[in-house]
């Protein structure tokens, strides 16, 4: 009955809510909310495809969606729609985690000298992978890009292509891959090296339109990506890498097509 009484302590003294303290999501709460992090952006991606196809004229079948599928234009905005799928859904789960958006992400800014040795340590990388596919009479750039480069110069979007593969694809998979699943595996029992590991793994299996030798080729990016994340503390320096990789990638493309 104290606490009725005006003079008590407890009476005197002003309710205060109690705010549950910051988290990082660890293993299985990053490897969960990865999977919704993924089904939006898949989400995202295949409304392009859904709205194209439904465009069409004659019947819908699965014949019309491949094709549908397979355009430059078509593929170009479903990489573009993907990056907002991917915030909204990234945004919801940092939301609950009561960790700055910023800071979970590692959205901060880097120095030159990081950005100069992630350059050329990328230079050499996938030099010395293009000179191996010479040496084993492969192409230098895969067929998918190719027939990509092609479909979108068809139609007229070879500079939405440029927008979706050099901006919003490093944009959505940098802050998926190096930023929101590194960053919670890194602070769980896999610690820097097992989460540099597993979301190299997990970005590669975002790129299965490729074979085997150029997945082993953006497995090894994905290793230097996330080294070059753990040494410099920034998503803003993978993901300038990730874009130079990319339009590197789509000049070389362009200058094969002639």
């Amino acid at each position: 009955m104290d606490s009725l009484d005006p003079a008590s302590p407890a009476a005197l003294t002003p309710a205060v809510a109690i705010q549950r303290p910051p988290r990082i999501w660890k293993f299985w709460g990053t490897a969960l909310w990865g999977l919704f992090v993924f089904a939006a952006m898949f989400v995202g991606q295949i409304a392009v495809v859904a709205w194209f196809v439904l465009q069409q004229e004659g019947p819908i079948d699965v014949a019309s969606a491949v094709h549908v599928l397979g355009g430059g234009l078509t593929i170009s905005l479903s990489v573009i729609m993907g990056l907002p799928a991917v915030l909204a859904a990234l945004w919801l789960a940092i939301r609950l985690s009561r960790t700055p958006f910023a800071d979970y992400l590692a959205l901060r800014g880097t120095t030159w000298t990081n950005l100069l040795i992630g350059i050329v340590a990328l230079a050499v990388l996938v030099l010395g992978w293009d000179q191996l596919s010479r040496a084993t009479g492969r192409d230098a750039t895969p067929g998918f890009m190719m027939d990509v480069l092609k479909s979108a110069r068809a139609d007229g979007a070879l500079w939405l292509l440029v927008v979706a593969f050099c901006v919003a694809a490093p944009i959505t998979e940098e802050l998926f891959a190096r930023g929101f699943l590194y960053r919670g595996w890194s602070e769980s029992f896999l610690g820097p090296v097992g989460a540099i590991l597993l979301s190299s793994m997990v970005w590669t299996a975002l790129h299965m339109q490729y074979d085997w030798f150029f997945l082993g080729e953006v497995f090894s990016i994905g290793l230097l990506l996330g080294y070059l994340r753990y040494r410099s503390r920034s998503i803003w320096l993978t993901i300038i890498l990730h874009g130079l990789n990319n339009l590197a990638a789509v000049v070389q493309t362009i200058w094969l097509a002639g």
